[in-house]
């Protein structure tokens, strides 16, 4: 093929190139707003950037970060971008590479030394400042016996501690580990018992693979945070902002069919009192008080339970007490937010109706919220003990249980006292 004239070169390579959100972000900052992105917007992204924007990523990435930028790529571009990095660094990205990202080893890092625990501290000193000078990172000190982890060493420990009178066996502190080929979920486990800056991950033989530090393990976190509000309300976790309409409605209609079952048993309680409705009119006004009032308690009692669940704090053998204080918390609520509705209902409703109205107003939204508090606690720890997630399923019982429930005692009181 002839070569183009230098001229139409010149116009190609200065031509601009199509606008993008993100890479028209300055450099600086394309790393701390690509990690900061749900999972599935990561992979789009990846997967618009050209190869040299890809290069211009990457180059500035450590190579943790660099291999989870590659595993959104598709072969081709991952082994061409391999190709453009040094010897060491694609070295440790392909060790990288050959795990589960999913897993424990998926998540570490390679910035750490190990030593010896009869090592002195000069030694220690020495190691850290090479590491440093080749890689511009601090590590991770884990002190071994030769076989066996013994913990890590804080790095103050080098600039505060006696090497005439001290050893480094002196200021080691005891550091979790977990095995290479556990997942994510269990890692977030053993950071959760801990609190520790970084877990060490080792393999079969107990020997170091890596480090996960403490922000990486923050950021997982975050993710899980993520995809438990997706679930609360009923929309997938892959689900992208950017799908079309009509994978949107593939993901949600089975949600929203679970729901509509639901608002059909709430339809039938009311059906019930359809006389009382016809002859007490304003009742109609006030419903969608209760049942939202309810709906609210319920959900705000879900979620502190789960959290609690997620955290291993509680399960349905120790969940007395969280019942409990729901319950309580939930008739307090109730005496206050009822008080407040009787005033405004026996302000603005019929004189027949006035003090009596407000009353079966007030001791509906104290019904209606311990309602909402038993079962929003219980809910969740009756489905754990089932084995579900009562992140994704516990709504739809609670909102059950806090509109037929309310919606029976509302409209039961009413037909009893105003008729």
């Amino acid at each position: 093929m002839a070569s183009q004239p230098r001229d139409v070169q010149e116009t190609i390579a200065t031509s601009p190139e199509p606008s993008d959100p993100f890479t028209d972000l300055p450099r600086g900052e394309w790393r701390d707003v690509f990690f900061a992105l749900p999972e599935h917007v990561r992979e789009v992204l990846v997967a618009d950037m050209d190869r040299a924007q890809l290069e211009t990523f990457i180059d500035r990435l450590d190579p943790d970060e660099v291999t989870d930028v590659l595993g959104y790529a598709d072969e081709e571009t991952r082994e061409a971008l391999l190709a453009t990095l040094d010897a060491r660094r694609r070295e440790k990205i392909d060790f990288l590479l050959s795990f589960d990202p999913e897993s424990a080893a998926g998540l570490m890092s390679l910035d750490y030394v190990t030593v010896d625990g009869n090592r002195d501290f000069s030694g220690v000193i020495e190691r850290v400042r090479r590491f440093e000078e080749r890689t511009d990172r601090v590590p991770t000190i884990f002190v071994t016996d030769g076989d066996e982890l013994l913990g890590e060493l804080p790095g103050a420990a080098l600039s505060v501690a006696d090497p005439q009178t001290e050893s480094i066996t002196d200021y080691v502190r005891e550091t979790p580990h977990v095995r290479y080929d556990r997942d994510d979920e269990e890692v977030l486990d053993v950071f959760r018992r801990n609190r520790e800056r970084s877990v060490a991950v080792l393999d079969e033989e107990e020997d170091i693979l890596g480090v996960i530090h403490a922000d990486d393990l923050l950021m997982l976190v975050e993710q899980a945070r993520g995809e438990t509000l997706y679930e609360f309300t009923g929309v997938d976790e892959e689900e992208s902002v950017l799908d079309g309409p009509g994978e949107k409605v593939r993901r949600r209609y089975k949600w929203l069919i679970l729901n509509l079952g639901t608002a059909f048993m709430a339809a039938a309680v009311v059906g019930l009192f359809e006389s009382t409705i016809a002859a007490v009119a304003i009742l109609a006004a006030y419903m969608p008080v209760v049942a939202g009032m309810g709906g609210n308690a319920g959900t705000q009692a879900m979620a502190v339970t789960v959290r609690g669940i997620s955290l291993n704090e509680v399960s349905l053998n120790t969940g007395k007490r969280v019942v409990v204080n729901e319950v309580i918390a939930g008739a307090v609520n109730g005496l206050i937010t009822g008080a407040l509705v009787a005033v405004i209902a026996i302000a603005f409703s019929f004189a027949e109706f006035g003090i009596l109205l407000g009353a079966v107003i007030g001791i509906s939204m104290v019904a209606n919220l311990v309602i909402a508090g038993f079962f929003g606690a219980i809910t969740p720890l009756l489905l754990d003990r089932l084995g579900l997630d009562p992140a994704t399923s516990a709504t739809i019982f609670i909102t059950t249980a806090t509109d037929v429930l309310g919606f029976f005692v509302f409209l039961g009181l009413a037909q009893a006292i105003l008729l």
